[in-house]
């Protein structure tokens, strides 16, 4: 036998119960080669064992260190003696040490047979070395004129071990059943066929996806007279759950009942079983299967707890869990605790997590590198992404998975810039970026609006051929976002002009309605349905903000019945899009209709109704609903306190205001950002307490020095005449707005100038504003009339009737004038009015 094959380290020994079909490895136990001690005449002396049963018992020992060292003992080893230590290789989990000795036997010229050829096939299986397989396949085809049983067994273990079972990849011997199926030529071939070979079969259909196909071999198998065995059930039960075939699962599993107690109450079985039940949804079976279980190890918690995870019934997980943990007979593992964490983390448990840390500490299970992320994770879902980082900080040993949900974590949670800096590490560590970090990476730059950052992944992803399921969605969504919507929009065009699904056609359309670009999101949304691609409920949600961009409520109601006809109106994404867009439109009583008839509520579906009812003036009504949050078990964030503080400010409800806002980290845990502190500056300012408001600006210190702040105090002191505080104040303002080319808060300080008269000042004011270059932000208005809405902006001539506007605009100039009113108008119509 003619093979090159070089030796290996030595594994760990580790005792096997022999399971090759050779026999020559003796069962009997050893007979010491001693005397006997019997002195009647009738006794017979005891029986010297062979060499061949002395490497038997001390491989059955766990010991074939001694095993080879007597085997180097025997000068000419025959072909029994070889495939003894052959096979006590194996059989200790020492593949590579096997495979020595059969380069070494071919080259000692011993004949080689059935049993040297499976052992040595077996070996290769265990250590994934097709070539080799092939090799001794060829052998064994040069040697024999027809394959035995045991070696054709042998054959198909080998190569459905060795042969990768992904079908997407045709190229480079990646996939090599799919140009011609070895595994399944092999099985053609045989003459004869018991039921390991016919399990070895369906096992392979079920590793490759071809579950029909294995169903099928395993009722031919039937049919044909063989029955089947625990292995036949715990390979097709996966296939079932692949075709999701419920009646076949049920009988199926009869039939497992029917062969009996052995069958019915095999671990494996049992676990298989389970699992099948989970995979189709029907856990309630699932579960009698596990009760129904005299005898349970492990496994068969672990898959009964990842079956309840995976249909989403994290409280039984836990429950499970904690049984394990009553009982105290069976020691949890890594799988235990692995799921038992991604339920923790689903329900985001912090408590929980963290006394599951505290054991998993305590146990010294936690440097665990997937025990590691999965608490990383858990972390990261409880928005305590600080405790995440520590966690992977005092990793010992990281893989790129680590990496991957740290960055996501810190993307996740809003630390964009974190999440960018670890990438950098990530590369220095010499780990390669990957799709799951190329994702985190354009949601970062999404985030930031950063194209820099977009484009160098754009490129890297390029450079090295990567490609991932949604990733031109990913690309659209990242340009879009960045402002670079040209770009989105010929990706969209290009790349996905054949591989357009619901998620790129979604990213396209929130593109355009993110970039102002209203008319391009209704038509890509009406070729969208055109292609016969029915649009979802996250079509809705990016398509109805443009209807209130748009000013028009009639697509919205459009889109609304679109809902409706679809069921898609109680998604509370879609209804939180639609009593927004009832709300900037102004039905505010839609908008209240549409909230109470969404039933999973969240907190952005309160935020959305809170602002809506406060800029409709109904403050009462928005903190009404405020208060209601904590009754739903609903927690506000910080945007919550931003529409609520501002639904106070419209409102004069300045005291509740002012409590609102002191609750925020009291209460709630928030700390205040720039955002609340311009709510209750503009709060205090419209209600006439100016000189409150410069003071809470004032406590702020550096970190109110922010233009909105302080340019929301200047507004209320126009509103109140305050012309001495607005000097301050302006001062203020012209000192952070340096270097901005904007002259909205210069226009602002001339316009109280002009209330007070002072038209000296407002000259002085405007000549400035001409001399240092800056420009004043054209406004625009919108009016639908017949279905057709029409835009103003100052100064605008376009308009084909702009001429009868302007004299109306005069006129009504005039009479605002006659009827006495100062402070609304001035004397160019165009600066009063932008229209």
């Amino acid at each position: 036998m003619e093979m090159a094959m070089a030796s290996s380290p030595h594994v760990p020994h580790k005792t096997h119960q022999i399971s090759s079909p050779s026999k020559s490895i003796s069962s009997k136990p050893l007979q010491q080669n001693t005397p006997s001690t019997d002195s009647s005449p009738n006794s017979k002396p005891a029986k010297v064992p062979t060499i061949r049963a002395r490497l038997s018992q001390l491989c059955k020992q766990g010991r074939p260190d001694l095993a080879r060292h007597l085997f180097e003992s025997i000068p000419k080893p025959n072909t029994v003696l070889w495939n003894t230590i052959i096979i006590g290789s194996i059989c200790n989990g020492m593949p590579n040490e096997a495979l020595n000795f059969c380069s070494r036997m071919a080259n000692s010229f011993s004949k080689s047979d059935s049993y040297t050829y499976s052992s040595a096939l077996k070996a290769c299986a265990e250590t994934k070395q097709l070539k080799l397989g092939k090799i001794i396949h060829c052998q064994v085809l040069r040697s024999h004129s027809s394959l035995t049983r045991i070696v054709s067994n042998s054959l198909l273990n080998m190569y459905s071990n060795c042969l990768n079972p992904c079908l997407e990849f045709l190229e480079d011997d990646k996939c090599e059943f799919v140009k011609v199926d070895l595994v399944q030529r092999v099985f053609g071939n045989m003459r004869k066929r018991n039921a390991i070979a016919w399990n070895t079969m369906i096992s392979w259909y079920t590793k490759t996806g071809r579950y029909l196909e294995a169903l099928k071999l395993f009722k031919t198998m039937m049919n044909m007279g063989i029955k089947p065995t625990v292995v036949s059930f715990v390979n097709v039960f996966p296939a079932i759950a692949g075709i999701e075939d419920c009646k076949s699962s049920a009988v199926l599993y009869g039939l497992l009942l029917k062969l009996g107690t052995d069958y019915a109450s095999d671990l494996f079985a049992v676990s298989s079983a389970i699992f099948m039940f989970s995979e189709l949804g029907d856990i309630n079976t699932g579960r009698q299967v596990f009760s129904l279980s005299r005898e349970r190890n492990i496994e068969i918690w672990n898959t009964m707890i990842g079956g309840y995870v995976q249909n989403d019934l994290y409280d039984e997980a836990l429950e499970m869990f904690l049984q394990i943990l009553e009982l105290d007979q069976i020691s949890p593992d890594t799988v235990t605790f692995l799921t038992t964490l991604t339920a923790v983390s689903q329900l985001q448990g912090l408590e929980l997590g963290q006394q599951l840390h505290a054991y998993l500490i305590k146990n010294s299970m936690v440097h665990s590198v997937v025990i590691s992320n999965a608490l990383i994770s858990l972390y990261s879902r409880c928005n305590y992404v600080g405790v995440g980082f520590g966690v992977f900080d005092k990793m010992l040993e990281r893989d790129v998975v680590s990496w991957n949900t740290m960055i996501s974590a810190f993307v996740q949670n809003g630390l964009d810039d974190e999440g960018l800096m670890l990438v950098y590490g990530m590369q220095k560590e010499g780990i390669l970026i990957d799709s799951v970090t190329a994702t985190a990476l354009l949601s970062a730059a999404s985030n930031l609006k950063n194209h820099r950052i977009g484009k160098e992944t754009h490129a890297y992803l390029f450079r090295h051929g990567i490609r991932f399921e949604g990733m031109d969605s990913y690309l659209i969504d990242m340009y879009a976002k960045s402002g670079l919507i040209d770009t989105a929009k010929r990706i969209f065009e290009n790349n996905c002009i054949h591989s357009r699904d619901l998620v790129t056609w979604n990213s396209m359309i929130a593109g355009y309605t993110q970039n102002g670009l209203i008319e391009q999101a209704f038509s890509a949304l009406r070729e969208m349905i055109e292609k016969n691609e029915v649009p979802n409920s996250v079509t809705l949600s990016s398509v109805l903000p443009a209807c209130s961009l748009a000013g028009g409520i009639s697509v919205g109601k459009q889109l609304h019945c679109f809902a409706l006809r679809h069921s898609m109106d109680l998604n509370v994404f879609v209804g939180t899009a639609l009593l927004d867009m009832y709300s900037k439109c102004g039905s505010i009583n839609y908008a209240e209709r549409v909230f109470n008839m969404i039933q999973d509520t969240n907190s952005v579906t309160y935020t959305t109704m809170i602002l809506g009812f406060g800029q409709h003036g109904l403050g009462e009504r928005a903190l009404s609903l405020f208060r209601s949050m904590s009754g739903s078990n609903m927690k506000p964030d910080a945007i919550t306190f931003v529409a609520i503080l501002s639904a106070c400010s419209y409102s004069n409800l300045v005291d509740e205001g002012l409590e609102i806002f002191e609750s925020m980290e009291r209460e709630y845990r928030i700390k205040p950002t720039a955002e609340h502190y311009c709510c209750v500056v503009d709060m205090l300012g419209r209600a006439g307490r100016v000189a409150e408001a410069y003071e809470f600006a004032e406590k702020l210190g550096d970190e109110g020095n922010l233009v909105g702040i302080w340019g929301s105090l200047l507004g209320a002191c126009k509103i109140h005449g305050d012309l001495e505080l607005g000097q301050v104040v302006s001062e203020r303002l012209f000192e952070l707005e340096e270097g901005n080319r904007i002259a909205g808060y210069h226009v602002l300080m001339s316009n109280i100038y002009a209330e007070k008269g002072m038209w000296k000042n407002t000259d002085t004011v405007r000549q400035g504003m001409r001399e240092m270059g800056y420009r004043k932000q054209v406004g625009c208005s919108w009016i639908v009339v017949g279905g057709v809405t029409n835009y103003f902006t100052s100064r605008d001539q376009k308009h084909p009737h702009s001429e009868a506007i302007y004299a109306k605009l005069d006129e009504l100039a005039m009479e605002i004038k006659a009827a006495g009113h100062r402070g609304t108008i001035s004397d160019n119509v165009d600066d009063m009015l932008e229209v």
